[in-house]
């Protein structure tokens, strides 16, 4: 039997190229939503572990901010703890020296001849107030002081004669200026 085939091999062909066409659209735009998916899903991980990551910093950062207040506070610390120990190492040094300088003082004047009834101390300046037996006695003893190592200028105040206990004797009063240290 022969087999006719009534309908033209060429609409065959198109209906097929036509389904194929639909077929190539629809995997092609399954395809681009797929690819679209896997873009979000991917930028939607990297969101993700970036807010994360900033939250992590921001804790860091917070402890590292309590961390440089604790520093400071420890500067502060440090520095007045350095300004006490200045201050006492000041004291030390200023509480040894009248001391020192009364000491050296007592060991220049002459037995019988000087008689100091006064010192006072202020800054660097010290006030010899005394009596001697004499000009040349009060003379010596001024020599004996300018000699002194503590000593930088002595100038005599004052000088006068005065009467205690019906002696005739010779008031002074010398300022010194201290060395530094003394």
């Amino acid at each position: 039997m022969i087999k006719i085939n009534l309908l033209p091999y060429r609409e065959k062909e198109k209906k097929e190229n036509v389904s194929r066409q639909i077929s190539i659209t629809v995997g092609s735009f399954l395809a681009v939503i797929l690819l679209l998916i896997a873009i979000q899903f991917n930028f939607s991980s990297n969101i993700s572990s970036l807010e994360t990551q900033v939250k992590e910093e921001e804790n860091t950062n917070k402890e590292l901010n309590k961390k440089i207040g604790d520093i400071e506070k420890f500067k502060k610390n440090k520095k007045e703890l350095e300004q006490k120990l200045a201050v006492i190492k000041t004291l030390e040094e200023n509480r040894i020296a009248p001391v020192r300088t009364l000491d050296d003082l007592s060991a220049l004047i002459p037995q019988k001849n000087i008689w100091l009834v006064k010192l006072t101390q202020k800054d660097q300046q010290l006030t010899i107030e005394g009596v001697g037996r004499d000009n040349i006695a009060v003379a010596d003893f001024m020599k004996t002081v300018e000699n002194f190592d503590a000593n930088k200028s002595i100038d005599l105040k004052s000088s006068k004669k005065t009467e205690i206990g019906g002696i005739t004797l010779q008031q002074f009063t010398f300022l010194c200026v201290m060395k530094k240290g003394f």
